[in-house]
């Protein structure tokens, strides 16, 4: 591969197996991870959001994971004016660098750019609540998907205030969200090479389903426990530490959090699926794959 400041991002569905091909491939290329994960970026969440281990991080140098407190309010607008600084720092030291991750609007922000938000007036703010209280969350989202298909389809459903922030861009401009997203490709001063990782739907549903299992073993009911000052904070407006919260005001036990923690994760890998579909400007490469591989892949398609 060329030796162009190249930054080289992993992505796929949740639970596919990104992280340990982003770890033997900078490992490879003696390079640093910068995490594209939307949720990695709070402390006190590790568990519930697979951030890398003590280990990991000894390993490989990460960067945007656990940088800021749950009750900080994030953005993939802000995810991007930190990022593409911090990429043109690493890029003084490194020829590669890896973003790995799933946050489908992050990784936008570095490939593509985001256009600045509008200001919302307060009027819209409190019309959009309003119907939220009289009409439900169903009316709200029926709308979203009427007025802006492309971002619905990528949107978490279970997180209003997305989805509420959304509609608000859309009544304040009459444009829709995703427009702001994708609006004008911004240049940047560094290659981009995009892989998606892949496998059959039916391994990824049991890995995600092990992965859930998994994280209980670890101790997530008792990191949830920790975060329940933060509770109500839009860091844990997700999935999991919703259904994890139920769990522990007993409204239902932990079987069924678990069932439905899958069930929701599954159902969001179906969007991310979904999302990368429209991506022409990729390598997929399967998940039973390792960093090795990928990389000599990379060098046989140099004109990619």
């Amino acid at each position: 591969m060329k030796t162009d400041p190249t930054l080289i991002i992993i992505t796929g569905a949740t639970g596919i197996g990104k992280s340990r091909i982003a770890m033997e491939a900078a490992e490879l290329l003696c390079c640093p991870i910068v995490s594209a994960d939307s949720r990695q970026l709070y402390r006190g969440m590790e568990i519930g959001t697979a951030a890398p281990s003590k280990e990991d991080l000894e390993r490989i140098p990460h960067f945007m994971v656990g940088i800021t407190q749950p009750d900080d309010t994030y953005s993939a607008v802000r995810y991007e004016a930190e990022v593409i600084p911090l990429l043109e720092k690493l890029f003084t030291r490194y020829h590669y660098v890896i973003m790995e991750g799933g946050s489908m609007l992050y990784i936008d922000a570095i490939c593509k750019g985001i256009d600045l938000m509008p200001d919302i007036p307060s009027d819209i703010r409190d019309f959009l609540k309003e119907r939220q209280l009289t009409e439900g969350d169903k009316s709200l989202l029926a709308e979203l998907q009427l007025v802006d298909n492309d971002y619905f389809q990528c949107v978490d459903r279970c997180n209003m205030k997305r989805v509420l922030h959304a509609l608000e861009i859309y009544y304040t401009t009459g444009k829709p969200y995703s427009s702001f997203l994708t609006a004008t490709v911004k240049e940047r001063p560094f290659r981009i090479r995009k892989i998606i990782i892949e496998t059959a739907r039916d391994k990824l549903y049991a890995s995600i389903n092990k992965r859930t299992l998994s994280m209980i073993e670890k101790g997530w009911v008792e990191e949830v426990k920790k975060l329940l000052p933060y509770r109500y904070t839009n860091a844990l407006d997700t999935i999991g530490y919703k259904e994890l919260f139920l769990y522990l005001d007993g409204e239902i036990d932990l079987e069924e959090a678990i069932r439905q923690i899958q069930r929701k994760t599954r159902l969001y890998a179906r969007k991310q699926i979904t999302w990368h579909k429209r991506d022409k400007e990729c390598l997929h490469y399967p998940a039973e794959g390792n960093g090795e591989e990928l990389l000599k892949l990379l060098w046989l398609k140099k004109e990619w």
